[in-house]
């Protein structure tokens, strides 16, 4: 991989001309640059966990997770170390070459709930897994710990535009998005941030989170692209279903703009069929979530059997090792 390669300065008119191409070009161009910088026949497997479900006094629109929504998810206290290390057995067992821990969490706090998150880290990272989190918002100094600890990825999605941000979530600043991030890159831990359509957005907010993206000083490592997963009792839940379509225009821009990056098809996968993932898989995608429980955090999701199956018949293998820079 020439890093030299990769664009920084994009403009919202060069990132719309790239997703407006006709759909059949676009693709064609996405996969070329896939071929390019990545193996087109692996798929990284990775399996997310929720250790801390519910209560989260966050508003964004879009989650189950939030307190003040009446949904059917059950609030659970965080999980035993041993439990979560279990999890994370199960799933290298089952193909996955990266764990990931997610806590339903406004913020770290710098209590015993974080300390044993901390041993969580290392116990997965002593299991040769890449280990990721999503804890919320995180000052420099917890990165840093995480990272001691073996941290190798932390996730932090910016959800959405920063023009669209305030429709969708009141608790918090789009900056304070960016910042978090900041603190992950100083700490020396790779970035997994992407965003979700389906909120009822603009293709001009597509195309803009997609240009903070692609303009940071180093681009995520990983990169999810997200469908809304409509959970009832959430404001959002009426939403009409994301357009296969617009899922893989989403995909294939952000490969083309992005293209060192992972790729991650994540939430919205239990409502396409095995032919609509092939497209996004097709146009740049190379890593999906999968689990033991058929769940992603809190909604739906494929088992890992199932999506085996479904990589063998199309072709994809499972990603081994993972590459220098891989997220």
């Amino acid at each position: 991989m020439n890093l030299q390669q990769l664009k920084h300065d994009w403009t919202k008119e060069e990132i719309l001309d790239i997703y407006n191409k006709p759909l059949m070009e676009l693709v064609y161009t996405a996969a070329s640059v896939h071929r390019e910088w990545h193996k087109p026949d692996e798929v990284q497997i990775s399996t997310l966990l929720s250790v801390k479900t519910g209560g989260c006094p966050e508003d964004c629109s879009y989650c189950g997770q939030a307190a003040r929504y009446h949904t059917n998810i059950k609030v659970q206290a965080l999980l035993p170390t041993e439990t979560v290390l279990a999890h994370a057995a199960t799933a290298q067992a089952n193909g996955s070459t990266r764990f990931c821990m997610a806590a339903a969490w406004r913020e770290v706090r710098d209590n015993k709930d974080f300390d044993r998150i901390i041993e969580m880290v290392k116990g997965v990272n002593e299991m040769g897994m890449e280990v990721c989190c999503t804890l919320g918002m995180l000052t420099e100094s917890q990165a840093q710990r995480l990272q001691e600890a073996g941290l190798y990825a932390y996730n932090h999605n910016i959800d959405t535009s920063e023009e669209y941000y305030d429709e969708i979530i009141s608790t918090r600043k789009f900056d304070n998005r960016l910042e978090t991030i900041n603190n992950v890159r100083k700490a020396g831990i790779t970035v997994c941030s992407g965003g979700i359509i389906g909120l009822g957005e603009t293709s001009e907010d597509r195309i803009s989170m997609l240009r903070t993206l692609a303009n940071m000083e180093k681009h995520p490592e990983s990169v999810p692209i997200n469908a809304l997963a409509r959970v009832k009792g959430t404001p959002l839940e009426d939403n009409p279903k994301v357009d296969i379509w617009e899922m893989v225009r989403m995909i294939a821009t952000a490969r083309i703009v992005m293209p060192a990056s992972m790729v991650r098809l994540s939430a919205g996968r239990i409502e396409m069929t095995e032919a609509e993932q092939a497209w996004c898989f097709m146009a740049g995608a190379n890593s999906i979530f999968t689990g033991e429980r058929q769940t992603l955090l809190v909604t739906p999701n494929p088992g890992i059997s199932e999506d085996m199956q479904m990589l063998q018949r199309l072709g994809l293998k499972p990603m081994v090792k993972e590459r220098e820079n891989a997220c």
